[in-house]
């Protein structure tokens, strides 16, 4: 795999995924990346203004552009340690700053806004309300993406939000957006958590617009929630919290236990503080928020029980290096005698992965489409 980038001003980045260990020969950049950068040698904008990048996966958009100190804003750890990374690697002193994407802006009006257009129309609409409050009319504004993920809907939000709209040609399957503020449009409000009551319990789950399975309960969750263990004490780790849910009913059915709630973005780990502060606002104290890669520097023999519901894609790729990470991290944490809990899609064939790293797994429970596994730590 040729992780050079070629940079359009002349020059390559060395660009790779993030984390290291697991490349899987996937590129750390996509054609939309390329037409982007090239596209912005056709325009002027105020290079006095603050730039802002938006969801840049693994830094190649802010690496190009470090001459301007570009804000970026983005809600992955992940992305932030990928850029770091390949900065590094680069011998390149990053002179910008980041936010993520709860964040105020305090700065000025930006000059250029560069969007990677989001994985889901939840945080699209998000990120272009927020944009709406700080752009202004002489701020040049240009999103990029494959173009089989710019819809006619998708540029109705831009519409919405921002103002007149329009896109390029397609080139090497991707496309741009061109979106112009409208001086005459009111600012919009960021668009607040959504709210829906979890079946069988008196609690509402919060969710922000990144989380994944945002307007009701994915299955696996359900499935987990009906086999959740009991009678813990200890520290238990919801790894992958995304809004909490599980991390919560873990928590009712362990008053003994303390939990550590983890999630690589922002909004998910947002929404599980949320989620356990209006449900269960006297349990506070016994939980713990963390936004991190997997379980990074978190320390050895520390948990007695993990929970797992882990994702098979980063970004738009599918792949199953996040899960085994999240397990290998979740092998050294654990106590001798601890236990790693894991529900899955039967297909995904996890009890391999587990029986070779843990030397054991059990079936816990199984349905037609999910298996829910155990594996204990022996030593």
């Amino acid at each position: 795999m040729n992780h050079l980038f070629p940079l359009p001003q002349g020059g390559e980045l060395l660009l790779r995924r993030y984390p290291r260990s697991a490349q899987h020969g996937l590129q750390a950049w996509e054609a939309a990346d390329e037409y982007l950068l090239s596209e912005l040698t056709e325009h002027h904008w105020d290079t006095e203004a603050p730039v802002l990048i938006l969801n840049d996966a693994f830094g190649v958009l802010t690496l190009a552009l470090q001459q301007y100190q570009p804000t970026s804003i983005n809600d992955s750890r992940i992305s932030e340690l990928a850029l770091i990374a390949n900065a590094h690697d680069n011998q390149i002193t990053l002179s910008g700053s980041s936010l993520t994407s709860l964040d105020e802006w305090t700065g000025p009006t930006p000059g250029l806004v560069l969007m990677k257009l989001p994985r889901t129309n939840a945080l699209l609409e998000y990120q272009l309300a927020y944009l709406s409050q700080i752009m202004g009319p002489h701020t040049v504004f240009i999103a990029a993406a494959k173009a089989k993920d710019i819809h006619s809907s998708t540029l109705k939000f831009f519409e919405r939000y921002i103002g007149e709209t329009k896109t390029s040609l397609a080139k090497k399957k991707a496309r741009l957006i061109f979106s112009y503020c409208n001086t005459s449009k009111v600012t919009s409000q960021l668009p607040t958590p959504l709210v829906w009551p979890l079946e069988g319990t008196d609690f509402n789950i919060y969710n922000y617009a990144n989380v994944f399975s945002r307007a009701n309960l994915d299955i696996g969750a359900r499935f987990m929630l009906e086999n959740l263990p009991r009678h813990h004490a200890g520290h238990i780790i919801d790894l992958g919290c995304g809004n909490g849910v599980l991390g919560l009913m873990a928590m009712v059915n362990n008053p003994d236990a303390r939990l550590t709630f983890v999630d690589e973005s922002y909004m998910s780990i947002a929404s599980a503080e949320l989620t356990v502060k209006k449900n269960l606002p006297t349990e506070v104290a016994r939980a713990h928020f963390l936004v991190n890669n997997c379980l990074d520097d978190v320390s050895v023999n520390s948990a007695k029980l993990i929970l797992c519901n882990p994702p098979f894609h980063q970004q738009q790729a599918i792949t199953d290096h996040i899960a085994w990470q999240m397990f290998v991290d979740a092998k050294r944490v654990l106590s001798p005698g601890g236990e790693l809990w894991v529900v899955a899609n039967r297909h995904l064939n996890y009890h391999i992965k587990l029986k070779r790293l843990f030397g054991n797994q059990t079936v816990v429970a199984s349905n037609h489409k999910f298996v829910i596994l155990k594996a204990i730590k022996t030593s």
